[in-house]
């Protein structure tokens, strides 16, 4: 154990490339020492960031907390908030394998409850943490965080084969901002099991606008057959890696091979980009989807469990 001589604290809105690089080295030494996963969000961060920076009216919350010895990033926690009226958002955060045991990791959830209690209204939490991080594991469940599901993480190494689709007359097309209702619906019935969008969220313009998650390297495209909208797909490229978010097909149009098609379309826009990787997450439970990734040359690499975290039982800890 290295002891803390010199500790202060960086709070932000938003990062930058130096934090980017800084928060991304903690990363890869806690992933390497710990032979555990992450969940940071850190590109779509710093796309959203960029784009913060030239908006007066961005939210001004504070999503990052950075632990510091003098000049070495040594603790961090981040929230990702993906907007919408009603989502949780993510909360994971690390402490660097020789820091531990020295209050890191308390002090920065201590700031980070504050944060939460200070936003109004504020959503739900969802805490992440690796299926095999013992340590990770039991500060979640110390917070009274109640089990809400897994995802298991899939790659598609760039090496692999392409898999070429099957004869399905499915397109995608590039979402604009007067899909945003659309798009909204469709996560609903997906993620929310819910067959109608928020109304208020509508009413507040509480929706995410998919010309806006362009600028922050999220691309959203429409499903669709004969003009008809079957799904949706989110895609985002980094330099190192594809990620592939959000697919769905509308439940009056699965079983006709549409899901696979625009799977196969989105990996090969991502491979056409030269796409060094390709990732994805899917739930657990969702045995139909799982092994149409696996089908298509995606395999597991690390499992992460999600915990639901309300004000009500943050209160009565």
């Amino acid at each position: 154990m290295t002891k803390i001589d010199n500790p202060w604290i960086k709070l932000l809105t938003r990062i930058n490339q130096e934090d980017y690089e800084a928060i991304q080295l903690l990363e890869q030494t806690c992933c390497r020492e710990d032979r555990t996963a992450l969940k940071l969000e850190l590109d779509y961060k710093l796309a959203a960031g960029e784009a913060m920076a030239s908006d007066s009216s961005a939210s001004r919350h504070i999503n990052d907390f950075l632990f510091y010895d003098g000049s070495n990033l040594v603790g961090y926690i981040g929230i990702s908030d993906f907007g919408g009226a009603g989502i949780p958002f993510e909360v994971n955060g690390m402490v660097h394998p020789e820091y531990r045991r020295q209050g890191v990791f308390k002090q920065l959830s201590g700031l980070l409850m504050d944060e939460w209690k200070r936003r109004t209204p504020a959503a739900d939490m969802l805490l992440l943490t690796d299926r095999s991080s013992v340590p990770g594991q039991s500060f979640v469940k110390g917070t009274g965080a109640v089990y809400k599901h897994t995802e298991y993480e899939m790659f598609l190494q760039a090496d692999r084969p392409a898999v070429q689709p099957d004869r399905v007359n499915v397109s995608l097309r590039k979402a604009n901002n007067a899909d945003a209702l659309e798009i909204s619906r469709q996560n609903n019935i997906y993620f929310h099991n819910e067959l109608e969008c928020d109304p208020a969220a509508e009413a507040d313009g509480d929706m995410l606008l998919p010309e806006e998650e362009e600028k922050k390297g999220m691309t959203t495209y429409l499903a669709e057959v004969d003009g008809q909208v079957v799904g949706k797909v989110h895609i985002q490229l980094t330099p190192a890696l594809g990620g592939i978010y959000g697919l769905g097909i509308l439940p009056e149009y699965r079983g006709l091979g549409y899901g696979r098609a625009t799977l196969l379309m989105a990996i090969a826009k991502l491979q056409e980009a030269k796409a060094a990787a390709i990732m994805l997450q899917v739930a657990a439970d969702n045995a139909g989807a799982l092994q149409l990734y696996k089908s298509c040359g995606f395999e597991e690499t690390s499992t992460m469990d999600y915990y639901i975290l309300t004000r009500q039982a943050a209160a009565a800890q």
